[in-house]
């Protein structure tokens, strides 16, 4: 399905706003060393809910860091509402997931070095296959 020009706008607006407020959020909560990156926020046509992709670096502290957002998700919405009152009539529900691609790529990359050879060692089979 083609994305419209208007939920194009709508994504890269929220995008951006969500951004701000995550990162303000994880300021105020004192959690450094955890950077959280918005790598796509995709809109449905009626734009009543907008899908929130979030990359987490580290990544070990991905999930419980995905469940505290998921937490406070009224909150995010109010303060994005906020922010775009004068963008938008009525403010998307947001549903947050975990952007994995990065860690995808990463073991592509050592895959293709091949630092893990299969076959020079068999033990890492288990651990290559898909959960």
């Amino acid at each position: 399905m083609v994305e419209s020009n208007r939920q194009k706008k709508i994504a890269g607006v929220l995008q951006n706003d969500i951004a701000k407020v995550i990162q303000e959020m994880l300021r105020e909560a004192g959690q450094s060393g955890i950077i959280v990156a918005v790598s796509k926020v995709s809109v449905t046509t009626d734009l009543s809910i907008a899908k929130v992709y979030l990359s987490i670096f580290p990544s070990e502290k991905a999930l419980p860091l995905l469940e505290e957002i998921k937490k406070f998700t009224p909150k995010i919405k109010h303060q994005i509402a906020q922010l775009t009152k004068n963008q938008l009539r009525k403010m998307p529900d947001l549903s947050f997931f975990n952007d994995d691609s990065l860690d995808y790529i990463e073991g592509i990359e050592q895959a293709v070095k091949g630092e893990e050879n299969p076959l020079e060692n068999p033990e890492q089979l288990p651990k290559r296959k898909k959960k």
